[in-house]
């Protein structure tokens, strides 16, 4: 190395020479900046808290109230807890019903709503603050309910209606109509048309189905509405059937005489009724009319049941079967309270000690139902209103009991009611009244029929083609089961790109029992 090359000496890193210090130049001390910086800190906590206790917290508000919440706009502390933020308990003094078992606006419920399965409530460890989908201080005309899509689609993996949101169910599985109806569309449509001198096939339809006054749903079908004026006339009766002649094994019906003189629970009706409807021959009986629901119908039915089922002892309590949606269930309760207090009123005079054990018995197991139906939310097993095979008499199996005769008695029994309901295993099929399938949705018919007509969506039975045709279709083409609602490709005809609104909150409700609102709980908690 030359000794005019002083790139690699201390102190110099280029040919050109820097002046080196001496010694390590030391920082300036930083308490000063801490000092000031704390100073600042406490000067804005200080303004922050004049202003949230005499200021009303206008100055560290995010934005205005919504106008559901605009009274509060000077009461900060009325939704938020310090260091808590927004707690639901703070909400649910207002939005929640006081006393409900269920909760009616809490998050662990939300599946619960509509299906009525319990085992569908998520853990209260998935549970969100309320706060999280209902934003507030978005401005006065902010709807808090008009939650946005991406709060559902956080837990909902898909990405709107159009793209990735699954079937109906009912398509998706093909899931028959469980109305237990005997019931051609087709046919009835051409009835009211000629009964009423229609032209359009859609005014028949709606002579049947009943609008709600607010036009969203449709009326639950009701036979004295719909159904009365065509079917079961005074005309309609029973054939012959076989009297019972207390013998062992030998099916057969009670006339009105040994009914009466039998009396038992359930059979007051029998002291009231008409003996002229009646035709006796040696050894047979006959009815006419038979009526809706007739007692007489219904209440040999119910003995030729006990003979085959006995063990099927609730089922009894019932007009019908249990076959009901589940959101239906607590109607079984309600159903069968009633049955018991016509019970214990045809009883409770009686004062011999073995009908007053009876009656005792009947009181109890009424106490028991009537908890049941205060309690809606309780979990009611309708298996034990069932007839299961499992309640089969032992006769049947050992041949004892001609399970054949025994069935020819309740067809002939029930002819004229199986003209429109499913008999099985000596029970009449209880009937779907409620007419809405899409259970965890919403429709508002209202909405859509000035945009389409009622069969340009349900279309799955081709009605329009045979009433123009004068023709009757195949049962496969027209009968009670088909689900004659749209599919997802018929909403999406509509409500897909720039068209209508498809948000989740259009057709999903989130929170349960959307029927009950608060009901001033702030003040009803003051009742002692």
């Amino acid at each position: 190395m030359g000794s005019d090359d002083h790139r690699f000496e201390k102190g110099f890193f280029t040919e050109k020479r820097l002046p080196v210090a001496e010694k390590y130049v030391e920082p300036p001390g930083r308490g000063k900046l801490f000092l000031v910086g704390g100073l600042g800190m406490l000067m804005v906590a200080g303004v922050f808290l004049a202003n949230a206790g005499f200021g009303g917290g206008s100055a560290i508000t995010h934005g205005p109230l919504s106008e559901n919440h605009a009274l509060f706009a000077g009461e900060c502390s009325t939704c938020h807890t310090p260091w808590e933020g927004v707690p639901d308990g703070n909400c649910l003094e207002c939005h929640q019903k006081f006393g409900s078992e269920l909760g009616h606006y809490t998050f662990d419920r939300h599946y619960l709503f509509r299906s009525g399965d319990f085992d569908r409530s998520a853990p209260a460890s998935q549970e969100l603050p309320c706060a999280t989908c209902h934003r507030e201080h978005e401005g006065r005309e902010a709807p808090l309910s008009q939650v946005a899509d991406a709060r559902c689609q956080a837990c909902h993996g898909f990405a709107s209606f159009a793209d990735g949101h699954p079937e109906f169910e009912f398509a998706r599985e093909e899931l028959p109509d469980r109305s237990n109806l005997r019931f051609p569309h087709t046919l009835h449509v051409r009835e009211m048309m000629d009964e009423y001198g229609l032209v359009d096939v859609e005014d028949a339809c709606l002579r049947c189905h009943t609008p709600e006054p607010m036009g969203r749903f449709f009326e639950p079908i009701s036979f004295e509405r719909q159904c009365d004026a065509c079917h079961l006339s005074s005309g309609t009766a029973t054939p012959f059937l076989p009297l019972r002649t207390g013998a062992e094994g030998e099916p057969g019906v009670h006339t009105l005489a040994a009914i009466r003189a039998a009396g038992g629970p359930g059979t007051l009706w029998a002291d009231f009724w008409n003996p002229n409807e009646f035709m006796e021959v040696p050894g047979q009986i006959r009815k006419r009319p038979v009526y809706h629901e007739d007692p007489w119908v219904l209440h040999n039915l119910r003995l030729l049941r006990q003979e085959l089922y006995p063990g099927a002892q609730l089922a009894d309590l019932l007009r019908t079967s249990t076959d009901v949606a589940q959101r239906d269930v607590p109607n079984l309760a309600r159903e069968a309270a009633e049955t018991l207090r016509e019970q214990i009123q045809a009883i409770q005079g009686d004062p011999s000690p073995e009908v007053q054990a009876e009656l005792r018995d009947l009181q109890e197991l009424l106490a028991e139902v009537e908890r049941r139906v205060e309690r809606p939310f309780s979990i009611i097993d309708e298996s034990r209103f069932r007839v299961r095979v499992a309640d089969r008499a032992p006769g049947l199996a050992t041949g004892e009991l001609d399970e054949a005769a025994y069935l020819q008695v309740v067809d002939s029994l029930t002819a004229s009611c199986q003209t429109c309901h499913v008999v099985d295993r000596a029970t009449i099929l209880r009937v779907q009244k409620d007419q809405r399938s899409l259970v965890r949705a919403e429709f508002d018919h209202r909405a859509h029929v000035i945009h389409a007509r009622c069969l340009d969506c349900h279309s799955e039975i081709p009605i329009r083609e045979f009433v123009a045709a004068g023709e009757d279709p195949p049962p496969e083409l027209d009968r009670a089961e088909i689900q004659n609602l749209p599919t997802m490709e018929s909403c999406l005809s509509c409500h897909a790109g720039q068209g209508p609104a498809a948000r989740c909150v259009s057709c999903h409700f989130f929170h349960p029992d959307k029927e009950h609102w608060s009901n001033l709980s702030r003040f009803e908690r003051r009742v002692p």
